[in-house]
């Protein structure tokens, strides 16, 4: 055979397809809804999928505040963080995060799943969470995915 009959297909910035979604996550277990939402900012479901590329779509979440978290993780569940002071260490559990910024709850899971590197940040910024069913992005057309039917 003298010519290759399928070549591979490599996407870049341009080639890209980028499209704006909508999820609901409402009564969504936040670490199942967290892995489908960060499957889809890498763009895993898309046939052109290049791992060094951002080639994932833009992703609004509504109703961070309807997340569930099964077992007791509400209580045990902990985020620590530093301010940068002397003593600054600073923790939240799960069940205060969600009453005071449900968005970050939501935040916090997606990142974690997301590559620790330059790509990784440049994905996350395609995230947009908000609290109630209500988004600033409907100029962008964004259509509405059903989040169970992905996988």
């Amino acid at each position: 055979m003298s010519h290759l009959s399928y070549k591979t297909v490599s996407a870049n910035q341009e080639t890209a397809d980028k499209q704006w979604v909508v999820v609901d996550a409402k009564d969504q277990t936040l670490g199942r809804f967290s892995s489908h939402v960060a499957y889809l900012l890498r763009g895993k479901h898309k046939t052109n999928f290049t791992p060094h590329v951002d080639c994932g779509d833009n992703v609004i979440v509504i109703n961070a505040e309807a997340v569930s978290l099964t077992g007791n993780k509400a209580e045990t569940k902990e985020r620590l963080w530093h301010t940068g002071f002397p003593g600054g260490q600073r923790s939240r559990t799960a069940a205060e995060t969600l009453e005071r910024k449900p968005e970050d709850l939501i935040e916090w899971a997606v990142k974690g799943m997301l590559p620790k590197n330059k790509l990784g940040s440049q994905m996350y910024r395609n995230l947009y969470v908000y609290t109630g069913s209500e988004h600033p992005h409907s100029a962008q057309q964004p259509k509405t995915i059903d989040i169970n039917a992905i996988k």
